[in-house]
């Protein structure tokens, strides 16, 4: 409330002055307590929000509350993603390769064959046994695997034209594919060879035969090493 005599006019210089610090005094006290009244209805404002949340959390609403649970670990349970992934299979330990049981087919049924592709040059080798998988695929032949047995070295000796003593003229390697089918009805084999034959590149040997337990054996390189171990020990 301010006095009468503030808001009368002044008439002397000393009054003149009385009067405008008593205005301004009053104008700056009026700031402050409207200042203070905001701050006050802010917090209040604050208060009243996260009471709400709270109640909302407390009743499984969709807003969650501001204040932490956990005091001695403010962190806790952020960044955590390993509930989202699926848990992996345990990997299993690498054991001895079984032999699987060969079939023998039927009598309008081919069991398993061996379709052996050999050659001296490795890219032609593998370019077809290529066209040989797909072909298969193509007409509905069932391919079990297609592997490459173990690279074999030949060394070819040249005799000299006076003397005895040979020298080393070439080495050749031989590459072989194998394309392993099965299901290969009898009516329809003659005319599958026919295919493979007359698209035989030159420089590649095609042989097939049935797939038997040596066939499977001779996948894997031979270790003289540990076998002279083994003999020794037995």
């Amino acid at each position: 409330v301010i006095p009468a005599h503030w808001a009368q006019p002044c008439t002397s210089r000393k009054l003149l002055v009385k009067c405008r610090l008593a205005r301004r005094s009053v104008s700056v006290s009026s700031r402050r307590g409207i200042a203070t009244a905001w701050a006050v209805l802010q917090l209040a404002q604050l208060l009243a929000a996260a009471a709400k949340d709270e109640q909302s959390s407390r009743k499984g609403g969709i807003l969650l509350s501001t204040s932490r649970h956990y005091k001695t670990k403010p962190t806790h349970g952020i960044g955590r993603y390993k509930h989202l992934v699926k848990a992996q299979e345990p990997k299993k330990k690498r054991g001895k390769v079984e032999v699987r049981p060969i079939n023998l087919g039927t009598d309008y049924e081919y069991g398993v064959l061996n379709i052996h592709l050999t050659a001296y040059d490795m890219a032609l080798t593998e370019s077809y046994a290529q066209y040989v998988h797909n072909l298969c695929n193509h007409l509905s032949i069932k391919v079990e695997e297609s592997y490459a047995m173990p690279t074999k070295t030949m060394e070819v000796l040249r005799l000299q034209d006076q003397g005895s003593k040979m020298f080393l003229d070439s080495v050749l390697t031989t590459h072989e594919r194998v394309v392993q089918i099965s299901g290969l009805s009898a009516t329809f084999a003659e005319i599958f060879l026919e295919i493979i034959q007359s698209n035989l590149p030159e420089g590649v040997r095609l042989s097939v035969k049935e797939h038997t337990e040596e066939d499977f054996k001779g996948r894997f390189k031979a270790r003289p090493e540990l076998e002279e171990l083994l003999a020794k020990l037995n």
